[in-house]
C-alpha cells in the first residue's frame, strides 16, 4: 500500500495486486467482497456501484491504455456530524481497476485514521 498526493492536494492510498496473487478473478468479485465488508460493519452503509469506465466512454472521454474495468463502490461510515464541512468528505468511495495482469485498488485518505486502517485491512485481504 502506497500513499501519494493526486494533483498535489488529494491524499490517495493505492494498492496493486497481480492477478495471480489475488483471491478474485474480476472487479465485480472484488466489489462484492468490499460490499459485504461494508454491510457487515455496524456503522457502514453501502450506497452504490458506479461504472466509471462505462460513464467515461459514454462521454467519448479519454481512457488510459490498457484499462479493462474501472468501478467505484460508494459507501459511508459517518458516525458523527461535528461540523458542516465533514459532509464534503462523505460519502466515500474505493476505486477498483483492472489491467491486463493486475488489479489496482485506490481510495482517498479518510478523515478518521481508524476508518482508513479498517479500509486498508480489507484491501489487503484481497491478496492470497
Amino acid at each position: 500500500m502506497t500513499k501519494s498526493m493526486l494533483l498535489d492536494k488529494y491524499p490517495v492510498f493505492s494498492y496493486e495486486i497481480d492477478k495471480n496473487e489475488s483471491k478474485f478473478n474480476s472487479v465485480d468479485e472484488i466489489l462484492e467482497f468490499l460490499k459485504k465488508k461494508i454491510e457487515a460493519d455496524p456503522s457502514g452503509a453501502f450506497i452504490a456501484i458506479f461504472d466509471q469506465l462505462k460513464h467515461t466512454k459514454s462521454l467519448d472521454g479519454e481512457v488510459m491504455e490498457g484499462l479493462l474495468s474501472a468501478k467505484n463502490i460508494i459507501y459511508c461510515f459517518g458516525v458523527a456530524i461535528l461540523n458542516t464541512k465533514i459532509l464534503a468528505a462523505r460519502p466515500r468511495s474505493i476505486g477498483v481497476c483492472e489491467l491486463k495482469d493486475s488489479f489496482i485498488i485506490e481510495c482517498m485518505d479518510a478523515p478518521r485514521e481508524a476508518m482508513q486502517d479498517k479500509i486498508n485491512s480489507w484491501i489487503k485481504e484481497l491478496k492470497i
